[in-house]
């Protein structure tokens, strides 16, 4: 299912959950579900897509770590499609771009160490971490595409709104200014009042983590009252959004991911 979707083949979920049920003497469809749930959250933890509506649900337990990582993350065939995924160009959605692709931001737990199970008792070693994610960050035709796509919302949300003047100052000072000043766009509250946005895009999942800079972080809480992070997801197949405001050291599990370093 995850070579399939990285590749944009089809595939019957349902089917295949029934031939495990043949294959798995007294497991539900819904243990089945569940399971590949579990799977999902190691796949995260590890910095790796995973098949979309299984929403990672992190009570896993070694055994699976170990098995996901010799059949999934060690599967030549799945690394294949996971960095052709990561680096594949894309171009702007056209058309009309409005509140309909808002959701509700996801419900997620940080990457769990020594997680416990009912009736179990586990320490995990967390999975070692992939450069999907990061790779796909490093993707500036899909960053763009992204950011382009919030201009065009944000216009739109003026526009709708009747304040025209204030929708042709919208800008795009990732562009215009570079990349330095902690956000990507400029726009405007109905009030006139500043509206500073950072742009996360993936072609993965929703719960999928995604990397922010200091510079970001900091940004985020000296200007608090204007700032919002909208994070894209499922870029390729039908963009959707959600968007955190404020001063995101409040909203977000951050995990260190590397040490700028010198020999004292």
């Amino acid at each position: 299912m995850l070579v399939a979707e990285l590749s944009g083949q089809s595939y019957n979920k349902r089917a295949l959950n029934r031939t495990l049920m043949a294959q798995l003497d007294g497991r539900s469809a819904g243990a089945i579900e569940f399971k590949h749930c579990n799977i999902s959250a190691v796949l995260r933890d590890a910095n790796c897509p995973y098949v979309d509506g299984y929403k990672p649900r992190s009570n896993y337990q070694q055994s699976l770590v170990d098995v996901v990582e010799e059949l999934l993350l060690g599967n030549e065939l799945v690394d294949r499609a996971a960095r052709l995924a990561a680096d594949l160009p894309v171009v702007d959605t056209v058309g009309i771009v409005d509140e309909r692709i808002i959701v509700e931001p996801p419900r997620t737990t940080p990457p769990q160490q020594g997680v416990r199970e009912f009736h179990a008792d586990y320490s995990v070693r967390p999975p070692q971490k992939r450069d999907y994610l990061a790779r796909e960050t490093r993707n500036r035709e899909l960053g763009l595409a992204g950011e382009h796509l919030v201009m065009r919302f944000e216009q739109h949300r003026l526009l709708q709104a009747g304040l025209d003047k204030l929708a042709e100052r919208v800008e795009h000072v990732a562009v215009t200014e570079g990349d330095g000043l902690g956000f990507d766009i400029r726009s405007f509250e109905p009030d006139g009042r500043d509206r500073l946005i950072e742009v996360k895009t993936t072609a993965f999942a929703k719960e999928c983590a995604f990397f922010i800079t200091p510079n970001e972080l900091n940004c985020s809480r000296t200007h608090s009252e204007h700032y919002h992070l909208f994070r894209l997801f499922n870029f390729r197949k039908g963009p959707k959004l959600f968007f955190l405001k404020g001063d995101l050291h409040e909203q977000l599990w951050l995990e260190p991911d590397s040490y700028r370093a010198g020999v004292r």
